[in-house]
């Protein structure tokens, strides 16, 4: 503290009028507030010089690119302590505080400071990479296999073995491998954050700024998304999360040639995996061995993510999903937590919106379970089969409303993607559609619950089973699950996408 203070008179040319310790969070790092004759200074104690010297070399790097950082005002001989500008106390964390404490409703303005975060980091990966020497990187200069199997390994030994999963060492060691080798299968020249997170965005006027970055290397772009949107005490929702990854990709196009929609959204979803094990780890270690309540805390709600992921049925790592599996029912699902999975046409693991309760009595909710089945199909071929017995239920014909297949950009997405759910919702005419369609099937999954019936279905059809019959199918599910908690089960036959929405606990 005495060094840290002199450092701060040697570059101000008097101590400091007050210096206050700032809390700290999953660092060792100590961060204080000075405040004397020019102002107030964030200054740091570090442990580590290389840790630092990453750090210190990473931030005059980006503030030469003219990227969103703060300054480094003085920096001691040895780099274990440095002044930097004092971006103040409003975090990105902070400033969506109301969201996630809503169960993850985030209101227009909480909405709008994600976007602009989102599109940032595009920039900091890319512009931040050019002229980057990576062997100044800390503890490392490249995402590569050992440092993917040093997470997997940090996961097995501080999150399984903690809380006494079994496990065959040399089958979940094959896994790992297989699982490191796909994701270090394509080079990448970007830099990777490793730690971008909403606490590790300040804003100033509403402009995000990027602090803690001295983990950061060369790397995929992807792991950062992954690490941002799915932070486990976030709870985004499916439709915020699902626009948060289009905007990111948009703005990423502005910056390189960016791969086709279809193997970006597969190969985010293997990096959502991947760092969701990794802070599994990170929260055992810190949680279970270092005792840090924050972090135990943080447990179910990463094991929540994790349940929903596995229900993806997208992963080729046999064993490591078994292990997995074991895992999630070591830990009982979050009494408010109403998942939505999807493939990552629409956004990888999605959830959606918290809802209600069950209106249903618990008598009828653990005997005789309703279940609601929904199906997007082509009238070219044919209405779908009822399978229950029951003889059918309803069939909805989108073809009334405005048909983005007829238009070039529209013709290789579907109604699970942003640019045609913004093109039908402008247009409005589905909306009208659908608010029909929710009061009329409102009605009906009450009565079926008061009645203990278990079995009802939605049909939605249009010309090619690929957009508004699509888009129609996917929200009434939604709508339906976040009202009532009942499972649904969704069928979008032309696209061969399915998806199970559990039903919560009543």
């Amino acid at each position: 503290m005495k060094q840290l203070i002199e450092l701060y008179k040697q570059w101000s040319g008097a101590e400091p009028d007050s210096c206050e310790r700032l809390p700290g969070a999953g660092s060792n790092r100590e961060y204080y507030r000075m405040n004397g004759n020019r102002g107030t200074v964030i200054g740091c104690v570090g442990t580590s010089r290389d840790e630092n010297h990453a750090f210190i070399y990473l931030c005059r790097h980006f503030a030469s690119r003219r990227l969103p950082v703060p300054e480094l005002l003085a920096v001691s001989d040895d780099e274990l302590r440095y002044l930097q500008t004092d971006l103040g106390n409003m975090s990105l964390f902070d400033a969506i505080k109301g969201g996630r404490e809503a169960g993850g409703r985030y209101n227009v303005a909480e909405k709008q400071l994600l976007i602009r975060t989102i599109r940032e980091l595009p920039r900091i990966q890319i512009e931040g990479a050019h002229g980057l020497d990576f062997a100044q990187c800390y503890p490392q200069a490249a995402f590569d296999m050992d440092s993917v199997m040093f997470d997997l390994n940090y996961f097995k030994y501080c999150f399984l073995k903690a809380i006494d999963i079994d496990f065959h060492e040399l089958k979940l060691e094959a896994d790992f491998r297989l699982m490191a080798k796909d994701l270090t299968s394509e080079s990448c020249d970007a830099f990777l954050y490793r730690d971008f997170q909403a606490r590790n965005v300040m804003l100033i006027d509403n402009s995000p700024y990027f602090i803690d970055f001295q983990g950061g290397r060369r790397g995929p772009y992807y792991y950062d998304v992954a690490s941002f949107l799915w932070q486990a005490s976030a709870r985004y929702s499916h439709k915020l999360r699902r626009e948060l990854v289009y905007e990111y990709y948009q703005a990423l196009s502005q910056y390189i040639e960016v791969p086709s929609h279809r193997h970006f959204v597969n190969r985010l979803s293997l990096f959502v995996l991947f760092r969701t094990l990794q802070v599994l780890g990170a929260y055992g270690f810190r949680g279970y061995f270092e005792r840090k309540q924050h972090f135990i805390d943080s447990i179910p709600p990463a094991i929540q993510n994790l349940r929903e992921l596995l229900q993806l049925d997208c992963f080729h790592y046999p064993y490591l999903l078994d292990v997995l599996r074991r895992l999630c029912e070591k830990f009982p699902p979050l009494s408010s937590a109403v998942s939505l999975n999807a493939p990552l046409s629409s956004a990888v693991s999605l959830n959606a919106p918290l809802g209600s309760a069950a209106l249903h009595s618990k008598e009828h909710s653990t005997l005789n379970p309703l279940v609601v089945r929904i199906f997007s199909f082509s009238y070219k071929k044919g209405i779908p089969e009822d399978e229950s017995g029951n003889g059918g239920g309803y069939v909805f014909d989108c073809r009334s409303t405005h048909n983005p297949g007829r238009y070039e950009q529209y013709k290789q997405l579907t109604g699970l993607d942003e640019p045609v759910i913004r093109f039908l919702e402008d247009n409005g005419e589905i909306l009208t559609f659908l608010d029909s369609v929710y009061k009329l099937a409102d009605f009906h999954v009450q009565r079926y619950l008061e009645r203990g019936f278990t079995s009802l279905m939605f049909c939605f059809g249009c010309t090619g089973g690929q957009h508004r019959s699509v888009y129609s199918a996917q929200h009434l599910a939604e709508h339906l699950h976040a009202k009532f908690g009942v499972e649904v089960r969704i069928c979008h036959r032309e696209q061969l996408i399915t998806q199970v929405l559990q039903a919560t606990k009543g």
